[in-house]
């Protein structure tokens, strides 16, 4: 029960604090274009995100796949400009390119998995499971970035129903800020 809490921890703490603004800005990158009325695309959307970043978290560890630690960090927010930039084309009709949304959650899930394996794998103690310490830590993280999740929504809902302000203006300010905070990621990132 302990490994689980500890991991639990770990998960909440990697989208949670400070550090993992990498992490918030490909969250709020994702949920842009939304509202809080599709709260459930966004709950399948975020899970999508938590699934394929366990399958490299695990895939990692296990040493399947192993790719450098500072590409991983480069191509981290190379996918919050990918996102931010798709936000642009997709938001005027999200229902109809919902699927793409789910594929971008997908694929981009798998390099940021890549960004926990390697302290995940020193975390691991001789002796611990795996499973135990994958389920604790995407729980962590799972309701951590419904957290996020919850914080974005609220804060859309007050600004276009309660001061109107139009959906695309929202849309344009969270591209902007996503977009230049992770160009600027990049290219301190740079391998």
């Amino acid at each position: 029960m302990n490994e689980l809490v500890f991991y639990f921890k770990e998960g909440w703490q990697h989208i949670i604090s400070v550090d993992a603004v990498d992490h918030q800005l490909f969250v709020l990158a994702l949920v842009a274009v939304f509202q809080i009325k599709d709260w459930k695309k966004i709950l399948v959307l975020v899970t999508a995100f938590t699934i394929s970043h366990s399958i490299t978290l695990f895939l990692s560890v296990y040493k399947i796949i192993s790719i450098s630690t500072a590409w991983v960090e480069f191509l981290i927010p190379c996918t919050i400009i990918v996102t931010s930039i798709t936000n642009l084309y997709l938001f005027k009709n999200i229902q109809k390119h919902i699927s793409f949304h789910y594929a971008i959650a997908l694929s981009f899930g798998l390099i940021h998995g890549l960004g926990f394996a390697n302290t995940i794998r020193f975390m691991l103690a001789k002796g611990q499971g795996l499973g135990t310490a994958l389920l604790g830590f995407n729980v962590g993280l799972e309701l951590g970035q419904l957290l996020v999740v919850t914080i974005i929504l609220i804060s859309s809902f007050i600004l276009i129903k309660t001061f109107k302000l139009p959906q695309k203006y929202w849309v344009y300010l969270l591209t902007a800020l996503t977009f230049t905070w992770a160009v600027k990621m990049a290219l301190v990132r740079l391998p």
